[in-house]
């Protein structure tokens, strides 16, 4: 029993990758024809198809929208209630339909001709109704279906979102679309997260600690416990012609190194005796992932966030990541 659960389940798998396979070579002029259309776009690409292929529209339209791509989902049932209204004059529509004969598709589609809008058709019948409707056709070919009736969409569907999604990241490419602009839709979640900036989460203003070249460590210790947040380490900026640069950082790493190498410091003695020197600085435009990585590949717990100029604006303990939840 178990066997032959599982080998009707490979058998659907196997199917489905076949079908996506095939999109791969019956690729051409049309799918070229839609990217030209959609990027000449004046308006929005509004999606639309009924059932199983409007569930998949709706994925691609969340896509699209994700990656650059101005795009809504529209209902065909509802668009003939009214919602057509979201339909403007320099719109592409893309179709989804299997069989090309979903009723509720093809009688949205002349009226979205008529409002001004284009019409590019994702179907399995190029010569359907949808086809002829349309002014350009993507064809996913005749599917056999993994349905053992023959009648469930499933590897039309597979094919469907597939052709989609390489119609999203064709665009994606052509628009040059970059991981600072996703970051900026994604504001939340494990990947936003991870795309935020540096100087979003870095600590600055009053719980920047800073301290000039020639402080004691005494004074330094000091600053750090009082300054709020209680960072885990101190900046150190230079005098001269190095004034307000960052010239060294001062940590709890560092004090605890010193203290188990000589058993105790001179409260008095300058910070420039005891301080990193060549402190790793990251830019506040950074990602913070890319600060991340930066830590974990020096094995450092804080690390200094400054300008161009060299001059410190914040800084980045390893507790931000983990309040931020990275």
């Amino acid at each position: 029993m178990a066997e032959a659960r599982l080998a009707r389940a490979r058998e659907v798998i196997r199917l489905e990758a076949r079908t996506i396979a095939g999109l791969e070579s019956s690729l051409g002029a049309p799918f070229v024809e839609a990217v030209t259309m959609i990027l000449a776009c004046k308006g929005k690409l509004v999606v639309t198809g009924m059932g199983k292929a409007g569930l998949v529209g709706q994925k691609i339209s969340a896509t699209l929208a994700s990656t650059g791509t101005e795009s809504i989902f529209l209902h065909p049932a509802e668009a003939l209630h009214g919602d057509l209204g979201r339909i403007r004059a320099g719109d592409v529509v893309l179709a989804l339909s299997n069989s090309g004969e979903t009723q509720e598709v093809n009688l949205v589609l002349p009226v979205a001709r008529k409002i001004g809008a284009s019409i590019v058709a994702m179907t399995g019948e190029p010569t359907s109704n949808l086809g002829r409707l349309s002014d350009c056709v993507l064809d996913i070919g005749r599917v056999d279906e993994a349905c053992p009736l023959g009648l469930a969409p499933t590897a039309s569907t597979s094919a469907l979102l597939a052709l989609g999604d390489a119609l999203a990241m064709v665009l994606l490419d052509e628009r040059k679309f970059s991981r600072e602009d996703y970051a900026l839709y994604h504001p939340s979640g494990a990947l936003g997260r991870k795309l935020m900036r540096v100087g979003e989460v870095m600590r600055q203003g009053d719980e920047l600690p800073l301290c000039p070249s020639g402080t004691s460590v005494g004074q330094v210790l000091r600053v750090m416990g009082e300054t709020p947040g209680r960072p885990g380490a101190a900046l150190i900026t230079g005098l001269g012609d190095d004034e307000g640069k960052l010239v060294g950082i001062f940590t709890d790493g560092d004090l605890r190194r010193l203290l188990d190498e000589r058993g105790r410091i001179q409260n008095e003695d300058p910070i420039d005796g005891y301080m990193g020197t060549h402190p790793k600085c990251i830019h506040p435009d950074q990602l913070v992932e890319e600060a991340h990585r930066t830590m974990r590949e020096f094995r450092i717990d804080q690390v200094a966030v400054t300008e161009e100029d060299g001059r410190p604006v914040g800084l980045l303990d390893v507790q931000d990541l983990l309040d931020a939840r990275l």
